[in-house]
């Protein structure tokens, strides 16, 4: 490299274009000439935000996490860089090259942050993937990256690699992070570090100069719901402008002391992403374990009493199921006066969203004396900020929080860009994914209604996909603007609403549009105890629909099992029809109290659509309900329509038959 280059790991290299395909190409800064002060904000590498962050706040507690003992260990900003720096040098002595990938597969985890950072410090780019991913799905992002370490977690993951090894040419060293590998080819992560901390730094300092802020260091891989997922390059400025920008959107200050219970976040960008403004605000991260959806959960949240909580849709569902099914076991008294102190805070939160905020005698004595309780017990007395993310979440599940006195704040972003809006108690709606960070933008293009795609720009959206001009440009206009996919509006005060996917867009027969989720959502709405409701009709006569009810899942296989979830078992024991199977429903034909139910709360949903066009005119009951496990839902727990219309190919042809 030319030695005027070698100034980093915050200098900024010549570029004559925003967006690139190529990992080795540096990209122009989308800095505004004036503007905010975050706007405007001086370029910062990843390995410089951290730096700053462990020189102002050395021992600052980083992360907590438990030990194989179960005991929690705490380990400080400056603990934490000297990690980073071990495991980068030993990359290194594995013999990681400059640009070249490591792919991380594994949950959330000490480790995975480590490894993470440890890429970039060491010259190559960071990527996650999907835990859920199949060995094929690996392969193709590894090949990607040209990774030449992989780490994993555990023998599950590991399994996973060495099963598609020989088609990685440019894989050295695979590392498994918990547990010891069986495979006497692949590194333990204490044999990584015993490595790191045998190396000097020279090697490390010299691929740190060698940073440039405006190249690539972090690739991350969309969901691919269709076709192979996307290589997302990410530079520095994309990442640490997005996670400084988020804190700015949040009122959250450097050095703040925010203390943020994390359970993985479905999609990897947002995983990173949030690791990212979480080291800004030199923040305490305490990490969920693996069984957090099986129990531990409220265990973790107990002990940390975070400030902020992030948390994926599926989360929220599970907590919500979990309190329902207490409170139906209460006698008729504990019921009604938790009913009582719902209703109070559900409309105390209502008239606060609707601009008219009014604090009556019956919500003061609900909040501090019942509801006040819950939030204890749910380890959430002391949050500030209660995020929902990776995936939409039903209206109904935000309204019944609320009636806990707890606003669960939607947020909204991609792979190509991170975040792009967060709601804030300030900026609140139940439909809204809140407002755009600061010194972004957004537009509407080709606008009916008000409604239209979705258009995000600024210094957050990413530099192209890797070695895919093609469809860079389908996304990426030359001015910079990203085209998100999304349906979307902007309201007057700057709320920003997705409302559909111009991909999801039903076409019928008879040459109408119909964006689908709207009417999904209606059902649901209508009917809270099933799992999913698909709307079909694309290229067919009328619309129909497709009715997931919920199951419980096996916790070893995470498949929906056939036994219904104890609520819908309640549920249809008030209609009249019991059944504790979704096989036991569907023996003989569901039951006619059922279908009327069901029916009538389609003929709600029909009376309140726009045209007869979007009208639903039959339905069916499906065998099971929907998981990733079993490929109806992406790993961002996004719906894959193509794979249910063709698993349930002959039930749908039944009904156009």
């Amino acid at each position: 490299m030319n030695s005027e280059f070698l100034n980093g790991p915050c200098q900024v290299l010549p570029a004559s274009e925003e967006t690139s395909s190529d990992i080795n190409q540096c990209v122009k800064l989308r800095i505004p000439k004036d503007g905010t002060a975050v706007e405007t904000m001086e370029p910062m590498s990843v390995p410089g935000l951290i730096n700053n962050t462990v020189k102002n706040y050395p021992d600052h507690i980083a992360y907590v996490y438990k030990d194989t003992e179960g005991k929690s260990v705490k380990v400080t900003y400056k603990q934490y860089l000297q990690n980073v720096r071990t495991c980068a040098k030993a990359f290194l002595a594995l013999g990681l090259e400059r640009r070249h990938g490591v792919c991380i597969l594994g949950f959330n985890s000490p480790e995975w942050i480590i490894s993470n950072l440890a890429a970039i410090f060491a010259g190559g780019v960071s990527s996650g993937i999907y835990i859920t991913n199949n060995p094929e799905a690996c392969c193709h992002c590894a090949s990607t990256v040209k990774a030449n370490i992989i780490v994993v977690e555990d023998d599950n993951q590991c399994q996973k690699i060495t099963s598609i090894r020989h088609q990685l040419p440019d894989l050295k060293k695979i590392v498994q992070y918990r547990g010891e590998p069986k495979d006497p080819d692949v590194m333990s992560w204490k044999q990584l570090m015993d490595i790191g901390e045998q190396q000097n730094d020279d090697d490390l300092e010299r691929c740190l100069k060698e940073i440039a802020i405006n190249q690539c260091c972090s690739i991350v891989f969309t969901s691919g719901t269709v076709g192979n997922p996307k290589a997302a390059m990410l530079s520095h400025d994309n990442l640490v402008y997005d996670s400084r920008a988020s804190f700015e959107r949040l009122d959250v200050s450097m050095g703040e002391e925010v203390l943020v219970s994390y359970l993985p976040l479905s999609h990897v960008a947002a995983q990173m992403v949030d690791i990212y403004f979480v080291i800004t605000a030199a923040a305490t991260i305490y990490f969920a374990d693996n069984d957090a959806l099986k129990g531990t959960l409220i265990q973790t949240l107990q002990e940390a009493r975070p400030t902020l909580f992030l948390g994926v849709p599926r989360v929220w569902e599970k907590i919500q199921e979990k309190i329902l099914y207490v409170s139906s076991q209460s006698g008729i008294l504990k019921k009604s006066i938790a009913n009582w102190a719902r209703y109070q805070a559900l409309k105390y939160n209502f008239d606060k969203m609707n601009g008219k905020p009014s604090k009556s005698w019956g919500y003061s004595v609900a909040s501090t004396i019942i509801l006040e309780k819950v939030k204890q017990i749910l380890g959430l007395d002391r949050c500030k900020l209660v995020v929902t993310a990776a995936a939409p979440l039903s209206p109904e599940v935000k309204k019944f929080f609320m009636s806990l006195d707890i606003l669960l704040m939607d947020s909204f972003g991609m792979s190509e860009c991170g975040g792009h809006c967060i709601s804030t108690p300030d900026a609140f709606n139940l439909e809204a994914s809140g407002r755009s960070i600061p010194g972004t933008k957004v537009k509407i293009m080709h606008q009916e209604d008000g409604q239209g795609e979705l258009c995000l720009y600024g210094r957050h959206v990413f530099m192209g996909y890797l070695n895919e001009p093609e469809k860079t440009r389908a996304i990426l206009e030359d001015d910079g603007w990203l085209h998100t996919g999304d349906i979307g509006k902007v309201d007057d005060s700057g709320l920003i609403y997705i409302t559909g996917r111009l991909k999801e867009l039903l076409i019928t027969a008879g040459g109408e549009n119909i964006p689908p989720v709207p009417i999904e959502q209606m059902i649901q709405a209508e009917l809270p105890n099933i799992s999913y409701a698909i709307l079909i009709g694309d290229k067919k006569k009328f619309l129909s629909l497709l009715i997931a009810l919920k199951a419980e899942v096996n916790q070893d296989t995470s498949i929906p099992t056939d036994v219904l979830m104890p609520n819908v078992q309640d549920w249809l024991k008030s209609l009249g029809c019991p059944a504790k199977t979704i096989k036991e429903v569907l023996d003989g034909g569901p039951d006619a109290k059922l279908l009327n139910t069901i029916q009538s709360a389609i003929d709600k949903v029909n009376a309140k659509v726009t045209s007869n066009a979007q009208r639903i005119q039959k339905f069916r009951i499906l065998p099971a309900d929907f998981s990733i496990a079993t490929g109806e839902l992406g790993p961002t727990l996004k719906i894959k329509r193509g794979t249910i219309l063709s698993k349930y190919k002959d039930i749908v042809d039944s009904m156009y038959s």
